[in-house]
């Protein structure tokens, strides 16, 4: 698991980069640099939100677009929220698939030590917190599955430090940092074909394949 584990982390270095090399510019010169290197790089970045929520609308029209859609969440809010209500509510056409992948909630999971990091900055966040609104989440999730077809939850055991929703033409990529909520952190927008969008992609198929259902 280590080696999995590590190997995950190293995978999203390319994604820090793009994140990276764009904040460091002003909005009109990050937009030309973002787009020069995903033309000349393959990267395939659509765009660069400076605050995941500030992607909430976008995110909502891929999602009403979508034919499947997938999501490694590090605690899975998103998921009880508008962007994704056409989906559990089946005012969008029915999906392939809608595989969800979310932290384990369990006490010994390393989903306590991404807590007690958090803790450090939210002094609102007591002992214990997070892990229960995972479990809230996921069944959400699983009450969703019960009136949905293709709907899957697994959790996984795996440092909390990324988000990744995919559909079948988009990802959005959160890099989540030490002493930020996952909402106030940079998300990439990577387009299919694209390198980004094929990592986050391999990402969550690797994950996936390594989680369990709970």
């Amino acid at each position: 698991m280590n080696d999995f584990a590590l190997g995950v982390i190293s995978s999203m270095a390319a994604t820090a980069v793009t994140v990276m090399a764009g904040w460091i510019l002003s909005a009109r010169t990050r937009d030309w640099v973002v787009a020069a290197l995903s033309r000349y790089t393959g990267l395939g970045v659509r765009k660069l939100h400076h605050q995941q929520r500030r992607a909430a609308d976008e995110l909502a029209g891929d999602l009403a677009r979508a034919r499947w859609v997938a999501v490694l969440a590090g605690r899975g809010n998103e998921l009880t929220r508008d962007a994704f209500a056409p989906i559990w509510s089946g005012a969008v056409r029915p999906l392939d698939t809608v595989r969800v992948l979310l932290p384990d909630p369990r006490p010994d999971s390393w989903l306590v030590r991404r807590e007690d990091s958090m803790r450090r900055f939210d002094r609102g966040l007591r002992p214990g917190m997070l892990l229960e609104q995972v479990r809230t989440n996921a069944q959400y999730v699983r009450e969703a599955a019960l009136h949905l077809d293709g709907v899957e939850l697994r959790f996984y055991d795996l440092p909390n430090l990324y988000r990744i929703i995919l559909t079948d033409k988009v990802a959005y990529i959160t890099l989540y940092g030490d002493t930020e909520h996952g909402r106030n952190s940079p998300c990439v927008v990577a387009r299919r074909p694209g390198l980004l969008y094929g990592l986050a992609l391999r990402v969550f198929t690797i994950t996936w394949e390594a989680s369990s259902r709970g």
